[in-house]
């Protein structure tokens, strides 16, 4: 099996990443940091909002199973890309929305998918989400990783 990934943004990252792993043809999920200027950022550095980290999810996925592209559906699915900085009660950079492209095809595809999200007439307001390249992907805290998972919770957050 050929295994690629993906990394997503899409406000806390605990139900999105119970969500992602939901998905068929996901092989893994990870919570972690990533866009900020920090290095080895902790939770609480990025919860205070200053090291520009978005809390994000590292998916793991099996090509021949789901597609980028069909991910990228997923994502869109998950949250509200129209709101800036903010999922929910969650307010501040690190719950923005935005894609971590990892080369040019994921780049261009997430591209025209923000455009078609965007032209859908799904949600009232302009689609926010951010498309940048992908640095470095920090972990986060073991606690952190399937989270809601542990605690028996079955459905996201938002």
């Amino acid at each position: 099996m050929k295994e690629e990934r993906a990394i997503f943004a899409a406000g806390c990252f605990w139900g999105v990443e119970l969500n992602f792993s939901k998905v068929e043809g996901v092989v893994a999920t990870r919570v972690g940091y990533i866009g900020g200027h920090y290095d080895n950022p902790t939770y609480e550095d990025v919860c205070a909002d200053t090291t520009g980290h978005a809390e994000a999810v590292e998916v793991t996925f099996d090509p021949a199973v789901i597609s980028y592209e069909d991910l990228l559906e997923k994502f869109w699915d998950f949250h509200d890309p129209t709101t800036y900085h903010r999922q929910g009660p969650d307010v501040g950079s690190q719950y923005r929305s935005a894609i971590f492209y990892l080369d040019d095809t994921q780049k261009r595809l997430a591209e025209a998918s923000r455009e078609k999200a965007d032209r859908s007439g799904r949600w009232n307001n302009p689609v926010v989400t951010e498309i940048v390249p992908a640095g470095t992907f920090w972990p986060a805290e073991d606690y952190h990783q399937k989270y809601l998972e542990k605690r028996g919770i079955t459905i996201a957050c938002h």
